[in-house]
């Protein structure tokens, strides 16, 4: 019964860390590149304005980070709940 319970908790952890990092993936994504690109179109990269910038590769950028993030925080639970090999 012990490791049904470490199963669940081991899951509850998980769905919350992906919860948090899709919350911030669609804050950068919708968030700048949408709601706020008038005002971050006043502030120029390269040339291009960066609200233009986050709506064009800025979400991706972000994306992938989070994704590395996630195997970092994943590899901690394996190893917190002994699902590490």
């Amino acid at each position: 019964m012990a490791s049904k319970s470490n199963a669940k908790a081991y899951w509850r952890d998980n769905i919350k860390y992906v919860l948090i990092l899709l919350v911030i993936w669609f804050a950068v994504s919708y968030g700048a590149g949408i709601l706020f690109k008038d005002e971050l179109n006043t502030i120029k990269i390269g040339g291009f304005k960066l609200g233009f910038w986050f709506a064009q590769q800025g979400s991706m950028y972000v994306f992938v980070v989070l994704i590395f993030v996630y195997v970092k925080l994943m590899n901690k639970l394996d190893k917190k709940y002994g699902y590490d090999e």
